[in-house]
């Protein structure tokens, strides 16, 4: 047994993009009951935020934390809601589901935007965001995914925050799915506002998300939402002064989290917790090439996060019965998000090492062998659209 399976066995390991397979410690941390207006709450939420910018590396204090109850998608409409002011401008850089997701939400939001969409194969590139904003002098801010988890592409943001910073433009950050794994350093990025969620890589539970924004940012941002419970600015403003959250707050997840925070410290921070990612990554991407299956990116894009793979042309593959066969073994896979070729995803992240994903690999080839499935290669058509795209 490895010090990343749970003692108390029986609960199948997550292998998505979050919600996923916590500590058992993490888990211990919610027995306890929480009063959200007493003092000893309030002093864990002030700890959290201290924790936060410090893995951020706000060295000289010009940002500040500020969570915000609900997913993900919650706060990502929160940045774009208090940051982007009416009158603004966003280039969406989109290769997958979330960007798209962000022009959506800007649609909603009545903010003006232009998006360069590159599919699902390909990130977006410094060269590309000079070109626009260049092109279009009314662009006021940028929108960048740090990790697309519908292909699994880490995308390039230190080229695209020095395109950015070069043009006079100001950087927003969707890093709900690397914080905390892979290096968001704000003398790096220099971005105005980052976004990420408790139940990613930090590996809390889900229940909350946080903001991180330039001070001047924030106070800039009074009267730009659209909405009362999505207010960054208002919940800055009062956790500033009462230490409180304006409503009610998830507390035994703030309880998990703060655990997951010492965890995360003990492991080596982000260097420590994405070099084991990046270890659970090429042990089953390796194996399950040896399978037979083909990842939907080349190597040099591969994230840490999660990997997609090409579903095999093999007559008798179906992926429900294959999922169903996987979970029977303990392991939960996600389904693909793309909408060119049938895929599925594996994720990397979670309380989890090696030695568990070839366990991993291991379960697939005999789901493989259950299903009558012999050969794992993908359709031809899917490695030639691969191959078109990329070039």
């Amino acid at each position: 047994m490895t010090g990343f399976e749970d003692p108390r066995m029986g609960e199948p390991f997550l292998l998505t993009p979050g919600p996923l397979t916590t500590a058992y410690s993490v888990k211990q941390a919610m027995l306890k009951d929480w009063g959200s207006w007493d003092g000893d709450f309030r002093a864990m939420t002030a700890e959290l935020r201290r924790k936060l910018l410090a893995i951020a590396g706000d060295a000289q204090g010009d940002y500040d934390c500020v969570p915000m109850q609900g997913s993900g998608s919650y706060c990502v409409e929160a940045m774009l809601g208090a940051f982007v002011p009416r009158d603004g401008k966003v280039l969406v850089l989109a290769n997958g589901a979330y960007g798209l997701r962000a022009a959506q939400t800007l649609n909603y939001l009545g903010r003006a935007h232009t998006l360069i969409d590159k599919g699902d194969y390909l990130p977006p590139r410094g060269a590309e965001v000079v070109a626009a904003l260049a092109a279009d002098p009314a662009i006021t801010h940028v929108l960048a995914i740090h990790c697309e988890t519908s292909s699994g592409i880490l995308n390039p943001v230190e080229e695209i925050a020095a395109a950015t910073h070069a043009a006079g433009r100001r950087l927003l950050i969707d890093s709900m799915s690397a914080f905390g794994a892979v290096p968001a350093e704000i003398a790096a990025l220099r971005y105005e506002a980052l976004v990420s969620s408790a139940n990613k890589c930090i590996e809390g539970v889900p229940g909350f998300g946080f903001v991180i924004a330039r001070r001047d940012a924030l106070q800039a941002s009074k009267g730009n939402s659209h909405s009362l419970s999505l207010d960054v600015h208002a919940q800055w403003e009062t956790m500033n002064k009462s230490g409180q959250w304006r409503f009610t707050p998830p507390t035994h997840a703030v309880a998990a989290f703060l655990e997951a925070l010492r965890l995360h410290e003990e492991e080596g921070g982000v260097a420590g917790r994405g070099a084991r990612y990046a270890a659970n990554r090429d042990a089953m991407v390796s194996g399950m090439r040896a399978l037979g299956f083909e990842t939907l990116l080349a190597d040099r894009w591969l994230s840490p996060i999660i990997v997609t793979f090409f579903n095999p042309a093999h007559p008798a593959f179906d992926f429900g019965r294959f999922y169903d066969l996987m979970k029977a073994k303990g392991f939960i896979i996600y389904p693909g998000k793309l909408t060119v070729v049938d895929s599925f995803r594996i994720g990397c992240i979670g309380r989890m090492d090696e030695h568990v994903m070839r366990r991993v690999v291991a379960a697939a080839g005999q789901s493989l062998a259950e299903l009558g499935v012999d050969n794992a290669a993908p359709p031809s058509h899917a490695l030639a659209e691969r191959a078109r795209l990329a070039a």
